[in-house]
């Protein structure tokens, strides 16, 4: 199983499932295992509480994409 971890700051906001809207600095961590499953969860930089973006079951083809699909992720929610 793989993580990767990037803060970001989303000052538009992130969706999430349990709260809402969250923004500011916000740190994304993916982990996705060797069948492709993919999982999301986000937080303020320094909280202890971390929410799920929404969606259903994330699976990649490779997981070998993992890597750029976090990139991507946190680029497009650092846009938001």
């Amino acid at each position: 199983m793989e993580t990767k971890s990037s803060t970001f700051n989303a000052s538009h906001g992130v969706m999430t499932e349990e709260v809402g809207v969250i923004s500011g600095e916000l740190e994304l961590v993916t982990t996705c295992d060797e069948d492709g499953i993919l999982s999301l969860k986000i937080t303020y930089v320094g909280a202890e509480e971390w929410y799920t973006l929404p969606g259903e079951e994330y699976r990649l083809f490779d997981a070998r994409d993992h890597e750029v699909v976090h990139g991507m992720l946190v680029k497009v929610l650092e846009r938001s």
